[in-house]
């Protein structure tokens, strides 16, 4: 199977250049993600892609660390600067940060290309002050129907071709129940671009902040 950070690089340009699946489900769920931000705020991406949500959002905060395992992506990113972006940094990252304190993190289109899901929401767990947001889209294939199951079984033959990076199957029951597991309040949670599942969760405790 193809490295991710590989793939993600050979895809890079390709990515970049595509338009947004869904434009409405995308512009929705900014809001909603917007909604939860404030001007207080520091926030981490992890697997930014190439920086289009991140220069969306932010300028409506304090700081924001948008990462991800693909340099390609990341030079990509850096393209889309503006002049004025002491507060936004892209950064090529494999891991989660080892130590910070975030009032947000988000994580779209991530949980479901890593094999140790669990692991990586534990450190976002840590990585996020009391009251803190995690949010994410991520794909639950599982009991989708027969589109997605027909895709599900066909990804293995591709990923033995070097065309897809790793993928983990599970349902969006599975994927709640790891957030849950991690220590999270599920805040809400719901499907705007299927297979994608979005999701508010909020660490326990009293934020800081305004």
């Amino acid at each position: 199977m193809i490295h991710s950070a590989i793939f993600w690089d050979r895809e890079a340009e390709k990515y970049a250049a595509s338009a947004i699946g869904n434009p409405a489900a995308y512009q929705y769920t900014l809001g909603r993600t917007r909604s939860y931000l404030r001007p207080t705020d520091h926030v981490l991406e992890i697997a930014c892609g190439t920086g289009s949500t991140a220069v969306l959002l932010a300028p409506d905060v304090t700081s924001y660390l948008a990462t991800d395992v693909s340099p390609e992506m990341i030079r990509i990113a850096r393209g889309k600067l503006p002049v004025k972006a002491a507060d936004l940094r892209f950064d090529v990252a494999g891991e989660l940060p080892e130590t910070g304190s975030f009032d947000v993190v988000l994580a779209h289109s991530f949980f479901h290309l890593v094999p140790d899901m669990e692991r990586r929401m534990a450190q976002v767990f840590d990585l996020l002050t009391p009251g803190g947001y995690f949010i994410s889209k991520t794909a639950a294939l599982k009991g989708r129907g027969l589109k997605w199951s027909l895709i599900g079984a066909v990804i293995p033959l591709v990923q033995m071709l070097g065309k897809a990076p790793f993928l983990r199957k599970f349902s969006v029951q599975e994927l709640e129940d790891a957030i849950c597991a991690a220590g999270f309040e599920i805040v809400e949670s719901g499907d705007f671009a299927t297979p994608a599942r979005y999701i508010v969760a909020r660490k326990p405790g009293v934020s800081s902040g305004g």
